[in-house]
């Protein structure tokens, strides 16, 4: 007698993805405007549904916030893979898609909080945000060959860089912009002169 087949995972109902919808986008504009401190109460006010609904979707706080973080890194991960197929210039590539990237940040407030928030929301994203690390890792390794960026930089230096600028997003006063820049120039690799200086 064959072993029987291991469950798959249902689709949702129409109604029940329609809900799911308008959890996320009702979070993402909840958590932009409070911050990690709003609550799922919250998030199904704006959303238009009972709080029931919002637990059965997400069972916490960090697994909502994480779903927010893995949709946008799934979005960085496709421009990545865009911008690797292109070809072209290899620091230009490199450094267009981290500008990029950077302007959705700064428009997403929901996950510049949520990127600084609790471990559990990054475990909750860890499959994208792998991907995107693979996929910026290869953008990375193109440039360094052709000695375009510092050779002791690395995929994982990505995480800290974009969570700097995170950081300098959430101040109206700092210039994430300039920042940026001063960031990109640093992982430049610089010819060096005759004296090896």
């Amino acid at each position: 007698m064959p072993a029987p087949s291991p469950p798959t995972e249902r689709p949702l109902r129409a109604d029940a993805r329609r809900n799911r919808e308008r959890i996320l986008q009702a979070a993402r504009t909840v958590f932009g405007e409070q911050g990690p401190e709003a609550q799922m109460d919250d998030v199904a006010r704006a959303a238009g549904v009972g709080v029931g609904t919002v637990y059965r979707h997400f069972p916490h706080k960090q697994a909502l916030m994480g779903e927010l973080v893995a949709q946008r890194f799934a979005t960085l991960r496709a421009n990545a893979e865009e911008a690797l197929a292109a070809g072209g210039d290899p620091l230009e590539a490199f450094e267009g898609l981290v500008r990029r990237n950077a302007e959705i940040m700064a428009v997403d407030a929901a996950v510049q909080h949520a990127i600084g928030g609790e471990p559990g929301v990054w475990e909750a994203a860890e499959p994208e945000r792998l991907e995107l690390l693979r996929v910026g890792g290869a953008l990375i390794e193109r440039a360094k060959a052709a000695g375009r960026i510092r050779a002791d930089f690395t995929a994982d230096d990505m995480p800290a860089l974009m969570c700097g600028l995170c950081a300098t997003m959430a101040q109206p006063s700092f210039d994430w912009r300039r920042h940026l820049e001063i960031v990109l120039a640093g992982i430049r690799a610089w010819p060096t002169t005759s004296s090896g200086r």
